[in-house]
């Protein structure tokens, strides 16, 4: 049986944009963030009965690519899919469509349910598997790693202190800030001219309120960018970005 799949129409707006006007990359995570969440909804996988299980949902990994981003007024439409899972990992994958839907973004990513009382990776319980109707599998598919960060590269290194406002209701920082931080490092000229095709992702460590973490970028080829979000000598985020011209 396939994987249940859901999605929903939105309007781009305002705050959601960079000013060239088009979707930022933060916002385009919290979409596919939202339309799984919405498909929770749907299922009655509500945060309270996730929650009961003693387990929240924890991203490790995404491999995102992109057509083009949508502008503030368009109204596009995204998908979702729990495609596929095993013991400990579930596979879902994720599109963004413009209104004539031709596909403006791929995204897949890799879960994990995490224990409030250790903080560390859990067994994912049935309950919370079975309304998907998503495949178990032994192996689930590899979503290919970021490189890892050239030191020999002239870097450029920002410092943030992570805000109550940053934090989601797992605890630790929302996955949007860290595109934030990691393409703020960037010169704005840079992201006026350019825009991202293809992001590689990997969360490695928590980041919780209050904590220090600096955001380092290289730039490996004159089309490819590498980052990463460190606390103290910790590896939090690593992630590659290639770019072309907007």
């Amino acid at each position: 049986m396939a994987a249940n799949e859901f999605s929903e129409t939105h309007r781009v707006v305002y705050y959601e944009v960079d000013d060239t006007a088009h979707l930022t990359l933060a916002m385009l995570i919290n979409l596919f963030v939202l339309v799984s969440e919405d498909q929770n909804t749907a299922l009655n996988l509500t945060t309270d009965f996730i929650k009961s299980q003693g387990v929240g949902w924890v991203v490790t990994q995404y491999h995102i690519q992109i057509e083009r981003l949508p502008r503030t007024g368009d109204v596009v439409t995204v998908k979702t899919r729990a495609t596929s899972y095993n013991r400990y990992f579930a596979y879902r994958e994720y599109w963004l469509f413009d209104a004539a839907g031709h596909q403006l973004a791929y995204g897949e990513g890799i879960w994990v349910t995490m224990s409030y009382e250790t903080r560390k990776i859990a067994t994912i319980p049935d309950a919370i598997m079975a309304p998907y109707a998503s495949e178990q599998q032994t192996r689930l598919p590899r979503l290919p790693r970021p490189d890892r960060a050239d030191a020999a590269l002239t870097g450029v290194f920002k410092p943030y202190t992570v805000r109550y406002f940053d934090i989601d209701n797992n605890g630790h920082v929302n996955n949007a800030h860290y595109f934030e931080w990691m393409l703020d490092a960037l010169p704005a000229d840079f992201l006026r001219q350019q825009q991202p095709t293809d992001v590689k992702i990997r969360f490695e460590n928590e980041v919780q309120y209050g904590h220090q973490v600096i955001s380092e970028v290289r730039r490996s080829t004159a089309t490819t960018t590498q980052h990463t979000v460190k606390l103290g000598t910790t590896t939090a985020v690593e992630a590659t970005v290639t770019w072309e011209k907007a």
